[in-house]
């Protein structure tokens, strides 16, 4: 069987967020346990800029956001905060850098994370208060900016690497968007749902400017599968735990994907350090159950399933962040050859 994946089989990656501040240590951390697919880490523990939001934010091509108390609001010029979102991102490109160098092995993709439109609009305020999204001129605005400035980004890792760069769009509040959940500045309202077919439209125009269809990463419950796919997601990312309490038509959705050729990235592995130690096959049963539920091959899930954490590691601890990334990558080495007793 052929991989519809630009990676070998059997591989695992990181979701994006890692504790700590030291980025060297961080991307040395991924490199050593991820080694065909690492991720440019995030380490929101140095604050506003180092995060999703505020990284994507530093992104954005003639837009900027500054710092206020209740989160990211638009501001007419760069200033500050922007200067800090820029510095990291390049401090942490450097780092991981010199992390693959001293690894002495490039690996054939390297991925980087950023905000999709639908979750950096909610989560980025107006001079109003109102979020980004409440305003269509705006959200435009930004999804154009957005885009132009991810098209510049993955050009640049590209250029630096010498190795293709695959994006993960992050779109944790996509659900709330469409379900019209997204509060209003006081609390008390919602923001109006957006219409699945316009969600998917404004997503597909940002997807199809990347060199590489990204990977689209929901850790909500229920996520929009068949939005996803239908704005041209390359790929899937879900926490495996949150597909056993979702509805048929997600599960569905998701076989649907798998049958398309796409691939899943599936979130095995505990965020947290769980109080008994994991064993490995324990974390491969929602994997196997998912594949035999749906009707497929377990061998399916060596070419079409990349294990991963369930969400980010900002909250782990160094000790379970790396003991984390090398159970994804044992999970990966064993979908390749399935043990006859799982």
């Amino acid at each position: 069987m052929t991989s519809p994946a630009p990676w070998p089989p059997g591989t695992a990656t990181g979701v994006g967020s890692l504790p700590g501040t030291d980025p060297l240590e961080a991307s040395r951390t991924v490199v050593g346990e991820l080694p065909d697919l690492p991720h440019l880490p995030e380490l929101p523990g140095r604050g506003a800029g180092a995060d999703l939001m505020g990284r994507t934010a530093g992104l954005l091509v003639d837009l900027a956001v500054e710092v206020v108390p209740s989160g990211y609001r638009v501001t007419a010029h760069p200033g500050r905060d922007h200067r800090r979102a820029v510095d990291l991102l390049r401090d942490d490109l450097d780092a991981l850098e010199e992390a693959v160098e001293r690894a002495g092995a490039r690996p054939s993709m390297l991925k980087v994370q950023a905000a999709g439109p639908w979750s950096l609009a909610a989560s980025v305020e107006l001079h109003s208060g109102h979020a980004v999204l409440t305003d269509a001129g705006a959200l435009r605005d930004f999804a154009g900016s957005l885009t132009e400035g991810l098209r510049r980004h993955v050009d640049e890792v590209s250029r630096r690497f010498g190795i293709p760069v695959v994006v993960q769009l992050d779109e944790p509040s996509l659900p709330a968007v469409v379900a019209g959940g997204i509060p209003t500045p006081s609390g008390y309202g919602t923001v109006p749902a957006v219409p699945e077919i316009e969600a998917a439209q404004l997503l597909r125009e940002v997807v199809a400017t990347l060199p590489t269809p990204p990977i689209v990463h929901c850790c909500a419950p229920k996520p929009p599968l068949a939005l996803l796919r239908d704005a041209g997601a390359g790929a899937l990312a879900v926490d495996a735990a949150l597909l056993a309490g979702a509805p048929r038509a997600t599960v569905d959705a998701l076989g649907e994907a798998w049958d398309s050729g796409a691939v899943v990235l599936l979130g095995l592995v505990p965020a947290q350090e769980p109080t008994v130690p994991p064993e490995l096959r324990a974390l491969a049963q929602p994997a196997l159950e998912l594949v035999d539920r749906l009707g497929f091959s377990r061998d399916l899930l060596a070419q079409q399933c990349v294990p991963t954490p369930s969400c980010g590691l900002a909250g782990a601890s160094a000790r379970w962040t790396r003991r984390a990334l090398a159970l994804a990558r044992e999970l990966g080495e064993a979908f390749v050859d399935l043990p006859e007793s799982w």
